[in-house]
């Protein structure tokens, strides 16, 4: 295919040929349209008088009307305020009249004119009419070229922009300008046609016209947005002779979508070298920021923050919500908090900020008491939010149902649901996703499914999230049906997809039918299997008491196991009495040196329980060594908006007395059930000490449920929120209570979530305990 055709085909997808300039193309140096300089014209009465009126100051209402009234010949002077009144206010209809006037004055084929004409329709966002004020012109210069294209660039019309290059090399004597370049590399960014783009570079480089600031600038863009191209982005920049901020600001913002935040930082830094000594403005500052806030360089951010101060961008919304984001993500609320009370006009994209910070933080707790704090905040800028009057967007919703996931808080979260279904945008896809993990993290996994049914689109994250949603709370004959569905109707499975089926597949113990999954994954979908695959199926395989086996797997994994996986068969090997094998993968995890506490009590269970003393003071001395923290256990739940934390053996609440009583009333009732209370092992602080061990009768996540039980209404569930894994004998206990009070308990602890129905939980009462 070549130009000519190209021009003809309205599609996205001809902009696909093979590009070839015409030969008149020589270096031409950049030619600016009558508003590539950024002038302001303004409105002047004297201007518009001049050649209707001379003794009367009209207005811009006056001149239109007598814009309206004219057919004789007006000079071209009389219509410039006039039009840039209607570029400053995109105002169409007006634009029309002064059109119409133009035309019976026999002053549009004027190129400036008609130029100036085009870039406020363009503005108007009516590019059929550019089209017409451009085609009016008989003489069209580059200028008039090259503003068509950049219209069409900006109303998101790319395509177009390439067929009227393609038209002006064919059928114009222009030859294009460095600017007109620039902005065909801009369409080509706009299409991700990379192909086109370096076809464009290779005529450019021909012509030795690279070292200029927009074509380079232009460049750098398409190739770090097209395919990842980052080196080939940078170099382009590099070639630049004068670089201007534009130039500074795409590379260092290349660097950050690319993954290459302290290369991003490096380049911030280059640029104060320079001997141009170009200043930064503020998208610059906010790149910056946001880098630093990707990699968590505090120290450099707060020396950004100084600058911003001293160049007078530290009131500009855009670098105030930056810095929020980096004090927030760097757990300086102190700091977020005054930028945020110091702000005059709080907008959407300032809560917005607050409340992902804030959800932000709650990940990076801890214990759950500060996750709880730092979400009660995100909860409160909500409220505010809407007492505002400011309407929220699908990115605050999706943030705030996050926090209401993470706090498992209900209520808050029906609340949300029933304003996302008032306002209409529970139909975009992100809002549906967030509140479909919201009610399967809450254990409300048929509100869950509900709003699974009433999604009018269903993307692959949805159907993923709703798979994953069954499979953790037991359902995996749903899981399974629904995989199946998703198939039917076409809609391609992501690794994470599988990792729901197979989860699922392990629940209900169908070890053929997992590994049959895990082997479609690969053959017919082409997915590479990932940690989180491996861990499903070891889990499987665990639960089924094939521990061999499962050992035998891990060590023809693709990868080196994980600590997660190595838990798991150490958990199952204690749980089946299976030592030596459990020693065996005790070993295994003990190179890995872990970080995690609960890690450290599976160790030295296992060594413990196979009688390897000295395998216990190697296990010690390691964690010594890697300075892990004492297990602090917590648990709390929420009543009535009002969160009750509990710690092991916590004699400081209000109500002790009262909880200890019913819970030794509970404890005596489930030992009728059968129930045997089981010991705990505790990491000491005492160095000679082998191990510890403590009773389990005041675990903190027992104290929780007979709070609740004696707080809650008798038709509510318990939802408990626990810091790390439960114990066995915690687990045992929570199953008879569910029998004995005929409630529904939902815990969720550091790893998975347990729903306690009619004595059965949805774990299968298999996986990692303490």
């Amino acid at each position: 295919m070549n130009l000519h055709s190209m021009v003809s085909l309205p599609s996205p997808l001809a902009v696909t040929a093979t590009l070839n300039l015409h030969p008149r193309f020589r270096k031409y140096s950049t030619t600016s349209s009558p508003l590539d300089k950024g002038q302001s014209i303004s409105l002047q009465k004297s201007q518009i008088s001049t050649h209707l009126n001379p003794d009367k100051h009209l207005n811009f209402q006056e001149a239109l009307s007598l814009a309206k009234e004219r057919k004789e010949e007006v000079d071209t002077s009389f219509y410039i305020p006039l039009l840039q009144q209607c570029l400053d206010n995109s105002c169409f209809s007006s634009t029309q009249i002064i059109h119409c006037n133009i035309v019976k004055t026999g002053n549009h084929e004027d190129p400036f004119l008609a130029t100036f004409l085009l870039n406020v329709y363009a503005k108007c966002g009516n590019m059929e009419c550019a089209r017409r004020a451009f085609d009016h012109i008989n003489r069209k210069n580059v200028a008039a070229w090259t503003n068509l294209m950049k219209s069409y660039v900006q109303n998101s019309m790319p395509e177009h922009a390439i067929h009227v290059f393609q038209e002006m090399l064919l059928h114009s004597e222009c030859s294009p300008s460095t600017y007109t370049l620039a902005t065909a590399l801009n369409a080509c960014t706009s299409l991700q046609s990379l192909k086109l783009g370096e076809q464009l570079h290779g005529y450019i480089i021909k012509w030795d016209v690279d070292f200029h600031t927009s074509i380079g600038n232009a460049l750098c863009s398409l190739y770090s947005k097209c395919g990842g191209r980052l080196e080939f982005g940078l170099k382009a920049f590099r070639r630049i002779r004068e670089k201007d901020v534009i130039s500074w600001t795409a590379a260092i913002s290349s660097c950050g979508e690319n993954g290459k935040a302290m290369k991003g930082l490096r380049v911030f830094v280059e640029m104060f070298l320079d001997e141009m000594q170009v200043q930064p403005n503020e998208y610059t500052l906010t790149s910056v920021l946001s880098q630093c806030c990707e990699v968590k360089c505090l120290e450099f951010g707060i020396q950004v923050h100084s600058l911003c101060a001293k160049l007078g961008y530290e009131s500009n919304v855009r670098v105030r919500n930056s810095l929020l984001y980096l004090y927030i993500k760097c757990g300086c609320i102190g700091e977020a908090q005054g930028l945020f009370k110091g702000m005059d006009d709080i907008g959407l994209v300032t809560c917005n900020a607050m409340i992902a910070g804030h959800a932000r933080l709650m990940e990076l707790s801890k214990d759950n008491l500060s996750a709880y704090r730092s979400g009660t905040e995100a909860l409160m800028f909500f409220s505010e939010l809407n007492r505002s009057g400011v309407k929220p967007d699908s990115f605050t919703y999706s943030s705030v149902l996050s926090v209401c996931s993470r706090m498992m808080a209900l209520e808050q979260g029906e609340q949300i649901h029933a304003r996302t279904i008032k306002t209409g945008i529970l139909s975009e896809v992100v809002v549906g996703c967030s509140m479909i993990n919201m009610y399967n993290k809450c254990g409300s996994i048929e509100k869950a499914s509900k709003v699974f049914l009433e999604m009018s689109v269903r993307t692959m994250i949805l159907w993923t999230s709703m798979i994953a949603g069954f499979a953790q709370h037991g359902w995996s004959k749903q899981a399974l049906n629904l995989f199946d569905d998703m198939k039917l109707v076409g809609v391609r499975p992501n690794p994470v997809t599988f990792v729901g089926v197979l989860s699922a597949c392990g629940s209900a113990s169908m070890a053929n039918e997992a590994f049959n999954y895990f082997a479609i994954m690969q053959k017919e979908y082409k997915l590479k299997p990932i940690m989180d695959h491996y861990a499903c199926l070891v889990d499987m395989l665990v639960r089924l008491g094939r521990l061999e086996e499962a050992f035998d797997f891990i060590k023809k994994m693709d990868y080196e196991a994980s600590e997660f996986i190595w838990s798991i068969l150490i958990a199952g090997c204690l749980s089946q009495g299976n030592l030596e094998l459990g020693c065996d993968a005790a070993e295994k995890l003990v190179s890995l040196k872990p970080k995690d506490p609960e890690t450290y009590i599976l160790l030295l269970n296992a060594y413990e329980s196979a009688g390897r003393f000295e395998k216990v003071s190697l296990v010690k001395n390691i964690m010594k060594e890697e300075k892990v923290e004492k297990l602090k256990d917590w648990s709390w739940i929420s009543i009535k908006d009002k969160v009750y934390s509990f710690e092991t053996n916590d004699i400081a609440h209000v109500q002790t007395s009262l909880v200890s009583k019913s819970l030794e009333d509970l404890l005596a009732k489930a030992k009728n059930l059968g129930y045997e209370m089981l010991e705990s092992v505790e990491i000491s602080d005492k160095e000679h000490e082998e191990k510890t061990f403590s009773s389990t009768i005041y675990h903190s996540e027992k104290l929780a449920i007979t709070f609740g039980l004696e707080n809650l209404p008798n038709s509510s569930p318990i939802r408990v929120v626990k810091n790390t894994l439960m114990c066995r004998d915690c687990h045992s206990f929570v199953k008879c209570i569910s029998r004995l009070t005929n409630r529904e308990i939902i815990i969720k602890d550091s790893k998975k979530l347990h729903k306690f129905v009619n004595g059965q939980c949805s774990c299968g009462n298999v996986g990692g305990f303490l």
